[in-house]
């Protein structure tokens, strides 16, 4: 018996051993849910959204160009090689480390509204066309594509290489052509047969006889590769000026839109102070005005009062605290985010460790159903997200977006891009700050990130995904700071995203009166999702988006930059 008893308990222990042994295979190190390793160099990274484009962006750094230039030359490439999600018809946000001044840096590349488009106009041509809103396939939609500019302000301030060295690979990837990656393919093939019967040259420009470009298919666009010769040669007037912009101001008179030549030539981008709050000893930074950057970090300044650590990564009590904050700042972001040089935000309330503490107070154990602000006064997106860092220190954080997909799809011919879509965000609700105005900014999307600790550059990154992303910048930077993940496993972790929050774009004064949804990835344990239900959240597994995510994090001690890609679709991260 003692024999059989002792055979038994040696092959239990060995049973246990391999299990162990086993997992320890699976996942040598790091988190068993991590993908991949984190990408490790000493002298530069790119991290983007596409492969070939953060090769062009290491390329740009090993040639002698610095962070600024690769970060230009990386989105001309997705601008290319993405355009389902960004192009030079879309606007630019940044927020760049500059390692000589010791500085931290905002720009806001947006584009405003036709100047010769009206309020009233505008509601008459609304009520011709029988919508209550600004329809995201119409020339109503279209502001002034800030992007090229915005890249012009970050060469002329801190770029090194010229210009002409730096576009000249995405270039010659529009000539020669490029291999189209798979999930680029997917969001092409949704997204052709919605726009391909749009006025212009969409088709002769974005497809191949009339169809997407399948996964693996080589594709070329000489057009967008001539309009990127004219901004080598010529700056920011081979885009704003001259030939290219007779084109816009052409198409747009002969097809009922309101841009002109003038809209082009006197657009500029804005240097601004970046928003900023401190969240347990990390200084974090985004762009305030017409973006909805501000929201990252009031959800900060609510959570900060929990010690998230130890109630646990994706438990009940932590998605809950999530979501709930998430209501609160919302609300906020709903009815005072807007251009500033239209209204004056009341930032210094909204981010006060006062206005969270009172914020803080309406949570309770209970999902709240009803949410509005407490000052008085869309989800998926087409964006891209890319960051990098260069041998001498500086760091870029930059995202560019066409808004929905591929745009409007009206493509000017000969040009080679579509127009952003990003008008469709103004409110028409006299009484609101985001409400339509000619030469204003519209409501953004689209937010870059960037964290210091002890007064040196940290940590570098952003995620697309339309009004997900200030969820995606709270989960990786609670996924580093709170829950001791390195940048690949914050970005690999499950994702969760809430709905059904109040718009910029509704009327005065709407508010959350249902509680929303709250969306989990499906790897969520089941009785996570029991316990949220009991607490009465309305919980779908799936059905959202959940973003795209890019990091950069410099370690000063080690003298060395970690990387991080998102592992669900094309991204890479590289160093060298």
């Amino acid at each position: 018996m003692k024999n059989v008893f002792t055979s038994f308990l040696g092959f239990f222990v060995l049973l246990m051993l391999s299990e162990t042994l086993h997992a320890q295979i699976d996942r040598p190190t790091g988190e068993p849910f991590q993908t991949r390793s984190e990408v490790i160099g000493q002298h530069g990274m790119v991290a983007t959204s596409h492969p070939l484009a953060t090769q062009i962006g290491l390329d740009v750094l090993k040639q002698g160009g610095n962070a600024i230039d690769a970060a230009i030359a990386a989105n001309a490439a997705i601008g290319l090689m993405e355009p389902t999600g960004n192009g030079i018809g879309g606007d630019l946000f940044a927020i760049l480390w500059h390692e000589e001044s010791g500085e931290i840096y905002a720009l806001n590349a947006s584009g405003r509204s036709p100047i010769g488009l009206s309020y009233e106009q505008l509601l008459q041509e609304l009520e011709e066309k029988n919508v209550s809103r600004i329809p995201p396939s119409s020339l109503l939609s279209v502001s002034v594509p800030g992007a090229v500019d915005g890249w012009i302000e970050l060469h002329e301030r801190f770029g090194s290489a010229p210009m002409n060295e730096i576009l000249e690979q995405p270039i010659f990837y529009a000539e020669n052509g490029f291999p189209v990656t798979e999930a680029i393919a997917s969001g092409w093939q949704r997204s052709v047969p919605i726009l391909i019967n749009r006025v212009g040259a969409f088709e002769e420009t974005f497809t191949i006889d009339g169809r997407a470009p399948e996964k693996g298919e080589i594709f070329r666009n000489p057009d967008l590769g001539n309009t990127f010769r004219l901004i080598a040669e010529h700056g920011r007037a081979g885009f704003y000026e001259g030939e290219l912009a007779e084109k816009v101001d052409a198409f747009m008179r002969e097809h009922g839109g309101y841009l002109r030549y003038e809209d082009f030539s006197s657009h500029q981008s804005e240097w601004v102070e970046p928003v900023t709050t401190n969240y347990r000893g990390y200084d974090i930074y985004q762009i305030g005005g017409n973006n909805q950057g501000t929201a990252v970090l009031q959800m900060l300044n609510i959570l900060e009062g929990y010690d998230l650590a130890s109630k646990g990564f994706a438990s009940v009590e932590t998605l809950h605290l999530f979501a709930e904050a998430k209501k609160l700042a919302y609300e906020d972001r709903a009815k005072h985010y807007a251009d500033s040089d239209f209204y004056e935000l009341p930032l210094e309330t909204l981010l006060s460790k006062e206005y969270a503490a009172e914020r803080r107070e309406l949570i309770t154990d209970r999902a709240a159903r009803r949410v509005t602000t407490g000052v008085s006064a869309l989800d998926e997106g087409g964006t891209i997200y890319l960051t990098t860092a260069d041998k001498h220190g500086n760091m870029v954080s930059l995202i560019q977006s066409n808004f929905r997909g591929m745009g409007t799809g009206f493509v000017v011919p000969g040009t080679g891009f579509s127009f952003q879509n990003r008008g469709e965000l103004f409110s028409l609700d006299p009484d609101h700050p985001n409400v339509y105005e000619p030469g204003k900014r519209p409501f953004h999307t689209i937010i870059p990130g960037f964290a210091m600790k002890d007064g040196k550059p940290w940590f570098s990154f952003g995620n697309m995904g339309g009004g997900y992303q200030p969820i995606g910048h709270l989960s990786i930077l609670t996924n580093v700071i709170d829950f001791g993940m390195n940048i690949q496993a914050a970005g690999d972790a499950l994702r969760w995203d809430h709905s059904g929050s109040t718009e910029p774009t509704d009327d005065l004064p709407e508010l959350l009166e249902d509680g929303g949804i709250l969306h989990l990835e499906s790897s969520i344990d089941y009785e996570v999702v029991r316990g949220l239900r009991a607490r009465g959240h309305r919980v779908q597994i799936g059905d959202s988006f959940f973003g795209r995510y890019q990091g950069i994090l410099r370690d000063h001690e080690k003298g060395v930059y970690f990387g991080a890609s998102e592992s669900r679709v094309d991204g890479q991260a590289a160093g060298y």
